[in-house]
């Protein structure tokens, strides 16, 4: 089968000029008139077709524009049909590998274990793995942070599971809202079916797949991870994810893209300043560093004139109006 990179491209602008010149010509040129520089041209035209060799004298004659697109575009059009042939024929070829694959157990745990404590060398070909399998739906609950680098990993791993039609749902704090990455994510995965939701108060980490594998920290650090496969603990972990997915926010993701990102947190600052929390519970909520709240803080104290923290939440609590 024809390689569709073979396809003639477009002429260049060096080309372009060799065969308008030609046509100025009369659409006839001698091969004498062909300049040494313009040879890589005169091969280009010749590749295309739009100039064909004269075998009498050796000359070169144009050829009409409208029947080299109408001739590629036909080989384009015949090339698709393959390739598009190719692929609705793949699944078939491959069902004795699939058959093979889903006949094969998953070791997720030894025999007669329901639960299994994984160290952090394995935890992610585990989750990769999981979701690889996922066929119904997928549960995430992320209240920490994380680098950029994992949401790309993260989202690569979950485009082709919604593209399966299954269903992600995800929970994450109000601190992304300072992220980029985490908008772009977010957006990204909403953009092809996913659900991503805001939940101002703490929540425990955790991956449920399929409502009968779930993935919880067995370890403060998260060196370590519990796969979960007992139907009622599982259940006991889906029954938190869907009381916090009931009481988080709704986002619109893609209207975030192009707003400036530090703008919110500051502004969810400023509501919890006047709900009389403390720099260091109000950095807890938002799952930001109290450095970076303090920065918050401090432009919102430029912003109304206050002088001290406590001056400050009277004002976000509206102390001006009741002076």
């Amino acid at each position: 089968m024809a390689d569709p990179s073979a396809v003639p491209p477009p002429v260049d602008d060096l080309a372009r000029r060799l065969y308008l010149e030609i046509l100025d010509a009369g659409g006839r040129i001698a091969a004498d008139r062909i300049a040494d520089p313009q040879r890589p041209a005169l091969a280009e035209l010749l590749r295309t077709g739009l100039l064909i060799s004269d075998g009498l004298d050796g000359a070169y004659l144009a050829v009409d524009p409208r029947f080299v697109a109408e001739s590629l575009g036909a080989e384009m059009n015949a090339e698709a049909a393959r390739l598009l042939n190719r692929a609705e024929c793949l699944p078939g070829r491959l069902e004795p590998l699939i058959t093979a694959y889903e006949s094969v157990p998953r070791p997720i745990e030894p025999a007669g274990c329901e639960i299994q404590v994984i160290g952090r060398e394995h935890i992610r070909r585990r989750i990769a793995q999981l979701g690889a399998d996922c066929r119904e739906e997928a549960l995430t609950a992320h209240p920490g942070a994380f680098a950029p680098s994992a949401l790309e990993t993260s989202l690569h791993q979950e485009l082709p599971v919604l593209r399966r039609g299954c269903r992600i749902r995800t929970l994450y704090r109000p601190g992304v809202l300072a992220e980029p990455a985490a908008i772009r994510y977010a957006a990204a995965l909403t953009e092809a079916g996913g659900e991503v939701r805001l939940l101002d108060e703490p929540f425990q980490r955790a991956l449920v797949f399929d409502r009968c594998t779930a993935v919880v920290p067995a370890a403060e650090d998260h060196s370590r991870a519990a796969l979960i496969l007992d139907p009622a603990t599982v259940a006991m972990v889906v029954a938190g994810f869907e009381r916090d997915w009931a009481r988080a926010e709704r986002v619109r993701w893609d209207s975030l893209l192009d707003t400036a990102p530090t703008r919110t947190a500051v502004d969810r600052t400023a509501r919890l300043l006047a709900q009389g929390l403390t720099q260091r519970a109000i950095a807890t909520r938002l799952g930001l560093s109290e450095r970076t709240v303090a920065g918050h803080i401090s432009r919102l104290r430029d912003q109304h004139g206050a002088d001290t923290l406590f001056q400050l939440g009277w004002l976000m609590r509206g102390g001006e109006d009741r002076d």
